[in-house]
């Protein structure tokens, strides 16, 4: 899966300084490389045990709905405040350059014990900490994580339970 770091685009000081955005965009623009990071992804042990996927907003929603087409698997979202309508359950957390809060449908889990959560790129772990914590809390599990990239100097993975599965990892 090396080739897919090309079309990854790094943008310096984005959303604030400090920060390098990496933009996974590009590889939407390359269906074959697209579909043979889906492939992978969906076939993983983590994906496979799962009664649902869990993803999480907004570009873990592109990974993620490809991922539960694929593997025939039901999509559950974790979205940011004022999203959706319903009875939810939500957290606060923490970002690299701030924090925001996440939601989930109570209803939309309900039917569903064990999850994968699916996102974009793994960085400090927060996100991905504040969703599990979610579905715990709704005395669910979590049965791994599913991400594109990881950036391994940030040490996201330290603040997950349960094995992270990370297609590309960066320094």
């Amino acid at each position: 899966m090396k080739e897919i770091l090309e079309y990854i685009t790094n943008y310096d000081d984005f959303p604030q300084k400090g920060i390098i955005f990496k933009d996974l965009f590009g590889i939407l623009r390359e269906p074959n490389i697209f579909r043979s990071l889906i492939d992978k992804m969906a076939s993983s042990q983590e994906i496979q045990d799962s009664d649902a996927i869990l993803a999480i907003e907004a570009r873990g929603f592109i990974f993620g709905s490809a991922i539960a087409f694929h593997s025939c698997k039901p999509m559950i979202v974790a979205r940011k405040p004022n999203k959706l309508p319903g009875k939810l359950i939500m957290k606060k957390y923490d970002l690299e350059y701030g924090s925001n809060i996440l939601t989930i449908q109570k209803e939309s889990i309900k039917k569903y014990k064990r999850f994968s959560v699916v996102d974009d790129v793994l960085a400090t772990g927060g996100t991905a900490k504040c969703v599990s914590d979610l579905i715990l809390s709704a005395g669910k599990e979590i049965v791994g994580y599913s991400m594109v990239i990881e950036i391994e100097s940030l040490n996201g993975r330290n603040n997950l339970t349960g094995p992270v599965n990370s297609q590309y990892n960066i320094i």
